[in-house]
């Protein structure tokens, strides 16, 4: 387990589930690979909120991920295993054989000295990127592109895997962590094993500080509203909602309502939906 439980020193510690870190081997982060990371806070062009509990935080900088694992039939070496704030999964610095470096999602079982390499004849092993034709069957994969050298777009996050069921005609069959089976073409490029930092919902915060460090602000329940701000405000006391389900504060249906569009031009695609 890459996680640690504190013991209760102060009421902050108290619940206080943590990363243990034990896999980072370096602190800082390459130079070259960094970019200005300006966050809209959750306003528009205006300074208007647009989506609510954004805002603060610690300054952050952006690690420029290669998601198109772009050296192809090239191979690299991860020289370290790095934290990334911009997202739950660890990064893998690569030192290529013509010079070049970048970053990628580290794989689970990835360690300092490991080689990977992407392309059309990759071998079959973890942290190899290769097109879903040349994928056996059974396998997990990550980092999974949509569409033709755009990058993979989809299973991403810590622990997550998708796994390879069937090949027919252009298409291959995918498992996704949601439970949805989807169809993706044979031709994109997917990366072999699942994302690294899988004991992430593990992790307890612990106290209302942690959350504002990480740029999220408070959100109150619409019960300890008034009637003007919320369609569940008002009352004495702890009263009900005083409608049959839940609405948003704007008057919506929440809790349990599908929001995906009808007639989505990737419906064809999708053989079974997520539950």
């Amino acid at each position: 387990m890459n996680i640690r439980i504190c013991k209760v020193y102060t009421p902050g510690t108290r619940n206080t589930v943590f990363s243990s870190f034990q896999e980072i081997t370096k602190t800082s982060p390459e130079k070259k690979l960094t970019s200005k990371n300006h966050r809209k806070k959750g306003r528009n062009n205006q300074g208007v909120i647009t989506s609510r509990h954004h805002g603060g935080g610690h300054k952050r900088k952006y690690r420029v991920i290669d998601f198109k694992r772009k050296h192809h039939n090239i191979s690299g070496s991860v020289i370290a295993i790095e934290y990334d704030p911009n997202r739950n999964a660890r990064i893998a610095l690569i030192f290529y054989k013509d010079g070049k470096k970048s970053y990628i999602l580290c794989p689970e079982n990835i360690h300092v000295g490991d080689k990977v390499m992407s392309g059309l004849n990759a071998p079959i092993q973890v942290g190899n990127a290769l097109p879903l034709e040349k994928i056996p069957l059974g396998t997990s994969v990550h980092n999974i592109e949509l569409s033709y050298n755009k990058g993979g777009q989809i299973v991403r996050s810590a622990g997550g895997s998708a796994r390879i069921l069937a090949k027919e005609n252009n298409y291959v069959t995918l498992r996704l962590p949601s439970k949805e089976i989807r169809l993706v073409r044979k031709t994109y490029y997917a990366t072999i094993g699942s994302v690294s930092n899988k004991d992430f919902n593990n992790i307890k915060l612990g106290k209302a500080g942690r959350k504002r460090w990480l740029g999220i602000r408070p959100t109150v329940r619409g019960s300890v509203m008034n009637p003007c701000d919320h369609p569940h405000g008002g009352g004495e006391g702890r009263a009900t909602i005083g409608r049959p389900k839940a609405y948003t504060p704007w008057g919506k249906p929440a809790l349990g309502v599908k929001t995906r569009k009808r007639d989505r031009y990737s419906d064809i695609f999708i053989v079974r939906s997520r539950v």
